[in-house]
């Protein structure tokens, strides 16, 4: 039965397929379709707004419409799994948050070639500088930071990128974290601080190519605008299996802290 109540709405044109807000919607009650947020149902919606306030864009709101009533019962079937959507050729389905990257694979290492007659292989060494290397556990006043180049590591991509301290780490400070799971507010307000403060030379956020790692990269772009610093800001992507699937700028127009 339909009735005017409360409920989310989403505007897929300033959706940009980050997905903080499904993790912050106790119901499940949103997942990502085709790189956008929707509803899942409206009888999974309580219409209290949860959400809102993880969406980077402004995307969501809530409105009053006539809809199907909020089923508590409906919900824990949900969030129980049953029903929950299965593709036999891809394997279990995502969790039921709906994020792409919860979604179960297996991936197949690279052997590494083979030493050629008496030959040792070199073993990597560590270029890590510092610590710590999470985000909230970095004070501003790190000495390390100031005038560095610093990398904010998504956490998963620093487990699957093989060549991540050939490539990414030497010469870099860097600070790892979870656009998905941690709290993005305070990533952003901590960054912000050791922006304005230590001021590094460039700032490369290296991110996995699930969509709600993308979260990474608006982090970073509004604790620059936060802290009033042009500094220039780059991102690297990374695939499941390691590869650099793109590198490049991104542009942060230029505004001063007496703005905000």
């Amino acid at each position: 039965m339909k009735r005017m109540r409360k409920i989310i709405e989403i505007d897929e044109n300033n959706c940009n397929g980050c997905g903080q807000c499904i993790p912050a919607c106790a119901e499940g009650a949103l997942k990502l379709v085709d790189g956008k947020a929707r509803l899942v149902g409206e009888i999974l919606c309580d219409g209290l707004g949860a959400c809102i306030g993880d969406c980077p864009t402004g995307a969501l709101k809530i409105i009053e419409r006539e809809a199907e009533d909020f089923n508590e019962k409906a919900v824990e079937h949900h969030l129980g799994g049953k029903g929950h959507i299965t593709d036999s050729h891809k394997g279990p389905a995502a969790l039921p948050c709906g994020c792409p990257s919860s979604s179960i694979m297996t991936l197949a290492p690279k052997s590494e070639p083979k030493d050629q007659g008496d030959q040792q292989s070199v073993a990597m060494t560590s270029q890590l500088g510092h610590w710590p290397v999470k985000l909230q556990l970095l004070s501003p006043a790190a000495p390390f930071l100031r005038d560095s180049d610093m990398l904010l590591l998504a956490d998963c991509a620093g487990v699957a990128s093989p060549n991540l301290h050939r490539d990414l780490l030497d010469g870099r400070t860097v600070a790892i974290a979870c656009p998905k799971l941690d709290d993005i507010h305070k990533h952003i307000q901590r960054l912000s601080e050791i922006l304005a403060q230590a001021t590094p030379r460039t700032l490369t956020v290296v991110h996995m190519e699930v969509p709600c790692c993308t979260g990474l990269v608006h982090a970073a772009f509004e604790a620059l605008q936060h802290a009033g610093k042009d500094i220039p800001l780059r991102h690297i992507v990374i695939s499941r299996t390691g590869e650099i699937l793109a590198e490049e700028e991104v542009p942060v127009p230029k505004r001063s802290r007496a703005s905000l």
